[in-house]
């Protein structure tokens, strides 16, 4: 796998089933905009983690081991007492995966850097309309969007091109094989994404839906193949793994464990994990799987994701045969909430913007630079088990393709809400066609 880096200077009427999932889909609505927002507004030095002078390292994902399971959290969990971080830390092993290590042709091109050309010729991928599976949160042009220009943006890279998608091909490597999406609405997105990309060519009758509040699953039969989404935001197990009521006051997870996820997802050929934005909210509270008397430790989201992805990366390590398993990590996706990052002195969001940012040296508040040093660091140890699908740069150019205000959760914004965009406009989520089809095109390109 070519090393990876992060570079601040490149910078009709639907089957019930359908329904259903379009149900839970509305439900699991933009998770806490405005205490993003305002945790954008916090100087970085309040969000740095406690530094702390020495370290007891705990080994993760052991919970199956215990004498006593503890008690799975959930929407109604809460901590019997607060204290401060203790200092523990996960302990895994890194890529000691070396028998048999599979060989990674290096890249000639990074496809990650490179520019967006409009191209209304083989752009979009497919209609909106046209996809019976697409999120109301999603469908910006449905809900009263009438400038059709995000649709139609290629990424091109500097050096070279991507594979053309091809849908019959992408088919065929899928066969026999479940692809699951692992992660937060942000890669819910993406799977919405590429079951629309890979719909139109099965039969009605031969594809399926099956609503899953938890695991959603998109079927064809004459693949045998399976196309998944697994809410887990956090990667590992928290109270927030309802994704319909996740909306809470207070954050708490098992820094040590993805055992509850990871029963899940571990027998998926191919994996898609991603989480992010749910680190920018405030304090984590941390209830260790160890811990008896319901005690939580307080950290900041950045040391709260360290711990994490910790936990992830050891799993990774202990149970990825990369011959076998195809494990990818996508990003952080970047938000678009202050217009004056790009437009000096204006004071909107993404609201009414058209076209992309062209400075290629541009970089807004949404991508936390020391984030992905740390998530770069974890990965960087797990080079021959997990491929990076870098869409952060790329993606900070695209500050038309946010939904704003032309979406829907339970019902359509009233007028007054209309009329107000700088509090009501999604500037997190991506519409669709759009931008997360280009990620679907890396994924493609990489497998």
């Amino acid at each position: 796998m070519q090393r990876w880096k992060w570079n601040r200077k490149k910078p009709p009427i639907f089957p019930l089933l359908v329904l259903v999932l379009l149900f839970f889909i509305a439900f699991s609505t933009l998770h806490s905009e405005h205490t993003i927002q305002r945790i954008h507004e916090i100087p970085d030095h309040v969000l740095n983690h406690q530094e702390v002078s020495s370290a007891t390292f705990v080994e993760p994902n052991l919970s199956g081991h215990l004498k006593q399971a503890p008690e799975v959290l959930d929407r109604f969990s809460r901590c019997n007492s607060t204290v401060e971080y203790s200092g523990k830390k996960i302990a895994w092993r890194g890529d000691s995966w070396q028998s048999g290590r599979r060989r990674v042709r290096p890249e000639s091109c990074d496809v990650f850097s490179g520019k967006w050309v409009f191209d209304n010729v083989s752009h979009p991928l497919y209609n909106e309309s046209d996809c019976p599976y697409m999120s109301d949160q999603l469908a910006c042009h449905k809900h009263g969007r009438s400038d059709l220009g995000y649709q139609y943006w290629r990424w091109q890279p500097h050096n070279c091109n991507l594979k053309r998608w091809n849908v019959k091909e992408m088919w065929e490597k899928l066969r026999d094989k479940r692809l699951m999406f692992v992660g937060d609405s942000l890669n819910r997105g993406q799977w919405i994404s590429m079951v629309c990309l890979l719909q139109s060519v099965i039969p009605a009758d031969k594809r399926s839906m099956s609503p899953n509040a938890h695991l959603t699953i998109f079927r064809a039969e004459d693949y045998n193949a399976t196309v998944e989404f697994l809410w887990a935001p956090l990667l590992v197990e928290s109270n927030s793994d309802d994704p319909v009521n996740h909306r809470l006051d207070e954050r708490i997870i098992r820094p040590d464990t993805v055992l509850r996820h990871a029963s899940l997802w571990e027998n998926a050929d191919i994996l898609v994990f991603n989480t992010y934005l749910w680190w920018r909210q405030g304090p984590v509270k941390l209830l260790w799987t160890a811990e008896k008397n319901g005690a939580c430790e307080e950290l900041d989201g950045r040391g709260a994701m360290e711990l994490a992805m910790g936990a992830w990366a050891e799993w990774v390590s202990s149970k990825v045969d990369p011959l076998k398993k195809r494990v990818f990590f996508v990003t952080m996706s970047p938000t678009h909430l202050w217009s004056r990052e790009w437009k000096p002195e204006s004071e909107g969001n993404c609201y009414g913007e058209k076209e992309p940012i062209y400075n290629e040296g541009y970089w807004g508040s949404g991508s936390d630079l020391p984030t992905m040093s740390t998530v770069e660091k974890i990965l960087s140890n797990l080079s021959s088990k997990v491929s990076v699908i870098n869409i952060t740069q790329l993606s900070e150019y695209r500050k038309d393709g946010h939904p704003s205000i032309f979406r829907k959760f339970w019902e359509p914004l009233r007028p007054q809400q209309l009329s107000n965009p700088s509090s009501y406009s999604d500037c997190i989520h991506w519409c669709l066609p759009g931008v997360p089809d280009v990620w679907n095109e890396l994924l493609f390109h990489f497998l």
